[in-house]
């Protein structure tokens, strides 16, 4: 009783140190960073079209262009934040942050812009894939799985800040693209003042550098043997593993794994958000709406996703992993189903205004209270330890990389099929993600990550095998 009563006060202690605030701050920032810079493509890109004189292809290249810098920037910084550091690789991730966004508010042609953005999306890449990895490496145990929630919840602040911000008709395109510097200036700012991580310090062969790591994020009164120990265990144990890293993923057992977390990731697109988060302005203008119409659609949107976002989170591990998407995807395909009718049908006009608009809301609330919240999660707990770093960037990878496809091609297929056709596409891919998950996807809420991994090397990775 004394030994839990005291554990509990630490964690109080811990709770409030400035350290671990300032590690949520850097969490939170990432996150937010996220999802401003990929949602504010969403106003401005009426505008960009205007001052460019630009069609459907420029308009999919600049959206795109910060997708393929991402894909890029989570395989460059996985290996980077291997080779040299966490903390190194996001204080570079905070100056490209800078750069990128400061360079796309002053292209003066839709080729820098372009350019601009695939170094903005390098950033962008770097620090979804870097930054949760360090925060959790520095985090007390009791609150890794908040600071967790602090960059889920982050991303969709971000999109709500960017449709916000893309609505106004008093702030240009420039200035609102430009505007993601200062957080990215105050993330770079907050990681000088933290240390590297002592997890990756001691692979790193500097024990006493790790223990002076640790001690700066704890307070004086923790109990640093323990921990230490313990990371000094994991570390051991990761390097004596016949399966790791890149080559580890190749490995029969793990590929069960690779197969359901990349799976996962690309259906988490596939689902239509990036359509809907990237689009609706464009679907709705091109289809006679107002340009005001349209932007106060997406920040509604923005807000639906946020508040979707947050109850799933707060009912995800009451309801579980897979139980939660499985319950979602079925009303996401219906809402594009109906949508598309609205648009196959004719029934798209300012009467039907309030019905478009109640569908979309209602799939951006399945699906960001859904399959949304599961393509990053599952890239921290399904792979087995020694190769997990390189299973979260293969799933980023992954997930950005259908993005790219996705936008690419969205308008054009838009072009060539019809918009409601296109949104029966995408209901059929979320029936398909279904099935998918369905047959693949175990519930692993409420399982260590030492159970998942011992499910992998029994052969056992099945819904059924972790239903018994």
């Amino acid at each position: 009783m004394t030994s839990q009563t005291g554990h509990s006060q630490t964690g109080q202690r811990e709770r409030l140190t400035g350290s671990v605030i300032v590690v949520a701050l850097v969490s939170a920032i990432s996150g937010l960073l996220y999802g401003y810079d990929t949602g504010i493509i969403s106003g401005a890109l009426l505008k960009i079209g205007d001052q460019f004189d630009i069609g459907s292809t420029w308009k999919q290249v600049i959206t795109a262009s910060i997708l393929v810098g991402a894909v890029i920037g989570a395989l460059t910084c996985s290996r980077l934040a291997e080779r040299r550091g966490r903390r190194g690789t996001l204080l570079l991730v905070g100056i490209i942050f800078v750069v990128g966004a400061t360079a796309a508010s002053l292209a003066p042609n839709p080729v820098l812009l372009s350019l601009a953005r695939l170094v903005l999306g390098f950033a962008v890449g770097g620090a979804t894939q870097t930054a949760p990895v360090y925060v959790a490496e520095l985090a007390p145990t009791a609150y890794r799985g908040r600071l967790v929630l602090f960059f889920q919840i982050a991303i969709g602040v971000g999109i709500v800040i960017a449709t916000i911000v893309g609505a106004s008709e008093s702030v240009s395109w420039r200035l609102a693209i430009g505007m993601a510097a200062v957080p990215a200036a105050i993330m770079f700012l907050l990681m000088l003042r933290l240390p590297e991580s002592p997890r990756w310090l001691l692979r790193s062969g500097d024990p006493d550098g790790a223990r002076a790591s640790l001690a700066g994020v704890r307070p004086a009164e923790a109990d640093l043997d323990g921990e230490f120990a313990e990371i000094r265990d994991n570390v051991e144990a990761e390097r004596e593993a016949d399966t790791r890293g890149w080559s580890g993923l190749r490995t029969g057992w793990v590929r069960p794994a690779l197969i359901v977390g990349c799976g996962l990731a690309i259906f988490t697109q596939l689902s239509g958000i990036e359509m809907i988060v990237y689009y609706t302005p464009t679907i709705l203008t091109d289809n006679g709406f107002s340009d005001s119409t349209a932007l106060h659609v997406s920040v509604a949107l923005g807000m639906t996703y946020l508040i979707a976002q947050l109850v799933g989170l707060a009912i995800i591990d009451r309801v579980g992993r897979r139980r939660l998407t499985l319950l979602t995807l079925p009303g996401s395909a219906v809402a594009l189903i109906v949508l598309g009718s609205f648009f196959v049908t004719g029934h798209d006009g300012k009467s039907m205004i309030p019905w478009i608009v109640a569908t979309l809301i209602t799939f951006m609330a399945f699906t960001a209270g859904g399959i949304q919240l599961m393509g990053w999660l599952t890239g921290s707990e399904i792979y087995p330890l020694a190769t997990r770093a390189a299973g979260a960037a293969a799933q980023s990878a992954s997930l950005w990389g259908t993005n790219v496809i996705i936008t690419l091609s969205l308008l054009s297929i838009m072009r060539t099929f019809g918009t409601g056709q296109t949104f029966w596409i995408y209901a059929f891919f979320n029936i398909a993600a279904f099935a998918f998950l369905y047959l693949k996807m175990p519930e692993m809420t409420g399982r260590s990550l030492e159970e998942i991994e011992n499910h992998l090397e029994d052969g056992k990775f099945t819904p059924a095998a972790f239903a018994r």
